[in-house]
């Protein structure tokens, strides 16, 4: 047995097909790999009932399935479920499943850490380890898809790329990932019901937008002032909201897809006239709708949930100017299961 296997999920169809045909089988047999791999989501080779024995020694011989393990899964009153998901090098992520009356929405991540910095963020907190492989992240949709048919009886309809990490730093990954869960030899979910979350890296907005992807896209915006949003979020002293906006217009040119703003207001910080006026003028520049974000604190320090009137005049002034906004509360409080600040306080 080789000591460095490779992870047979890294392989496509036709490098299967290939390394069957090499080893004197017929090219089928990849077929028939990859379909247990991705759409029967195998978690071994002995899963693999229609292959022999033998094939299935020389696949252990040769590939090992690096497949997640939920490590543990809780359950808040509010039906949100959170899983501590295990990697095959014992390092740990989290993702998140919501459910509503009418779906159950994944909330999943993308990097084990982050590679930005944003101080209201406990993942932020966590330095980044490493990307997550398309499999992981795959994973964890179809752990979530389980867990959305056991306890609510239906499959998943949506997905969120808003756990930990920052989706756009592991670009080619999270676009293999949603290239499997999107395809019918994968999870066939469509494209229009999966949103990537992104804190704002300009020149990844306009690969994407220059990819034609299909998958929606949202911004943690979270203030349209430069010297807050610097403040808060200290990587974008690189991407200033000039460069930003820019992107934001090349993203809607070429998709016509409308953005999602993710904005928490808190106190003390954004909740202010000055930056009221400043988010409304932003939502000008391209057709949007805004996301306030009840905030779930992550200390004591000085990121507070704003009062309920600061909140109440951002959604009259959006309102007034005909920007669609809604509030968004903080689901499964009593299990820490924040989506979008996933990392255990410590």
């Amino acid at each position: 047995m080789q000591t460095n296997r490779k992870d047979i999920r890294a392989l496509t169809k036709e490098q299967l097909r290939n390394f069957f045909v090499s080893n004197g089988d017929k090219a089928f047999r990849g077929n028939q790999v990859y379909e247990w791999l991705w759409q029967k989501k195998a978690h071994s080779f002995e899963d693999m009932t229609n292959l022999s024995k033998e094939v299935r020694a020389m696949l252990e011989d040769n590939f090992v399935i690096n497949h997640i393990k939920v490590d543990l899964m809780q359950r808040s009153e509010d039906g949100t479920v959170k899983n501590a998901v295990r990697l095959h090098d014992d390092l740990v992520v989290e993702s998140v499943l919501i459910p509503t009356e009418t779906r159950t929405t994944a909330c999943v991540s993308s990097q084990v850490g982050c590679s930005l910095d944003c101080n209201f963020c406990a993942t932020a907190r966590l330095k980044r380890m490493r990307n997550l492989e398309p499999g992981e992240i795959y994973d964890q949709v179809a752990a979530i898809d389980n867990e959305s048919r056991l306890y609510y009886d239906r499959p998943l309809s949506n997905i969120v790329f808003m756990g930990m990490g920052e989706p756009l730093m592991n670009y080619p990954n999270v676009m293999k990932a949603i290239e499997m869960i999107t395809s019918n030899e994968g999870l066939g979910m469509s494209p229009k019901r999966i949103t990537v979350s992104t804190s704002g890296i300009p020149k990844m907005i306009k690969k994407m937008a220059d990819d034609e992807v299909k998958f929606k896209l949202a911004v943690s915006l979270h203030s349209a002032v430069e010297e807050i949003r610097n403040e808060i979020m200290p990587f974008t002293k690189n991407f200033p909201l000039t460069d930003l906006r820019e992107s934001l217009e090349y993203w809607y040119r070429k998709t016509k897809s409308k953005v999602t703003y993710e904005y928490v207001v808190w106190k003390g910080i954004n909740d202010d006239k000055k930056s009221i006026d400043a988010l409304v003028k932003f939502c000008k520049y391209v057709p949007c709708k805004v996301n306030l974000i009840e905030y779930n604190p992550i200390d004591d320090g000085k990121f507070q949930q704003a009062s309920n009137d600061a909140i109440d005049a951002y959604i009259a002034a959006l309102d007034k100017n005909n920007i669609v906004a809604k509030v968004r509360r903080s689901r499964g409080k009593d299990i820490d299961a924040a989506c979008g600040q996933l990392a255990n306080k410590s």
